[in-house]
């Protein structure tokens, strides 16, 4: 048995040994589970396909993830709509472009499905009421259900859909304040372990070396560098902790950018500020998509831009408390 396997077995046997036998309840085990589904998602080999859900629309993409050398490896496929193909190495995103990987940006907030925040979880407890609510079965896999319920209405509910052997998040649902679904990810065909194909990861050497298959890209507009920008926002709601300040240039503008990112551990909240530029596009609007949603607005001679997986009010409260404290 793999080491890995031992640890996961070790943390699930602890957690369950002094966690009560109750469903239903409110229960720190649901807390552990985060945990165990951080832990697997970065020790486990799988491939399979799994739908998205939002706004009456549905998608479905393949997802293959392996453990090398160098790390883990994720190629993700759509499966419908136009052909895309990206791969996911070191928090770094790679797409396939003239028959190369080319690298096209970083993974600076929250990760995609099946992953989690690997880190942020110590603050979910104030912020978030854990639930047990049995077990259901999700791709032909035994799974246990956990309800995450906020305690203010400026986030969304989380259920997950957790593996029990394994530990691999199988399905993830975001829940409004009526228990209306804003967006579902769920697989529906899932290959644990075993032989999984691994061709198109290059393992003599890490990404971006010559010869690896994966280059760098040319365009920086995606680099930054960490700054002390002197901008805050007094309505980020509490337990949201910035784990990011960055200024980057932007494609189209002259000037840089600066970023912000909150986590509460569940969801991430972004803050972009930037000179106005006289653009007839700088109007104030809020738009979404799934759980993210995007308001932006100009004010005085700046435009801001909050988006998050948040209520369409929590971006708005956000962006509406952007100060400079000088500084």
């Amino acid at each position: 048995m793999k080491l890995s396997a031992v640890i996961f077995r070790v943390l699930l046997g602890v957690s369950l040994l002094f966690a009560p036998n109750v469903f239903g309840e409110e229960n720190s085990e649901g807390f552990d589970w985060l945990k165990i589904v951080i832990f697997a998602e970065h020790q486990t080999d799988y491939s399979g396909a799994f739908v998205y859900q939002h706004d009456n629309q549905v998608s479905t993409s393949r997802i293959t993830h392996v453990i090398e050398k160098h790390g883990g490896y994720e190629k993700l496929e759509s499966l419908d709509g136009p052909q895309r193909e990206i791969v996911r190495h070191h928090g770094q995103i790679w797409s396939h472009l003239d028959h190369e990987m080319e690298q096209v940006g970083s993974q600076q907030a929250r990760g995609k499905f099946p992953s989690l925040l690997p880190a942020q979880l110590s603050a979910l407890r104030e912020n978030y009421r854990a639930t047990l609510l049995g077990y259901e079965r999700v791709a032909g896999y035994n799974a246990q259900v956990v309800l995450f319920k906020p305690i203010d209405n400026l986030r969304y509910t989380h259920k997950i859909w957790v593996h029990t052997d394994s530990g691999l998040l199988l399905k993830a649902a975001v829940l409004d304040s009526k228990n209306k679904l804003v967006e579902q990810y769920a697989f529906t065909q899932l290959q644990i372990g075993g032989k999984i194909d691994r061709s198109w990861v290059k393992q003599s050497k890490p990404t971006g070396l010559p010869g690896s298959g994966f280059h760098k890209q040319h365009d920086t507009s995606r680099i930054g560098f960490p700054v002390n920008s002197g901008w805050v926002a007094d309505g980020i709601p509490m337990g949201y902790r910035k784990t990011m300040e960055i200024q980057r240039p932007m494609h189209g503008n002259h000037a840089p950018v600066t970023q912000i990112v909150f986590s509460d551990g569940l969801s991430a909240i972004s803050i972009f500020i930037e000179l106005e530029d006289g653009d007839e596009d700088d109007v104030e609007g809020l738009s979404g998509r799934g759980a993210m949603n995007l308001y932006h607005k100009v004010v005085g001679k700046y435009l801001y831009t909050v988006v998050g997986e948040v209520p369409p009010h929590t971006v708005m409260r956000v962006l509406d408390s952007i100060r400079n404290n000088g500084n």
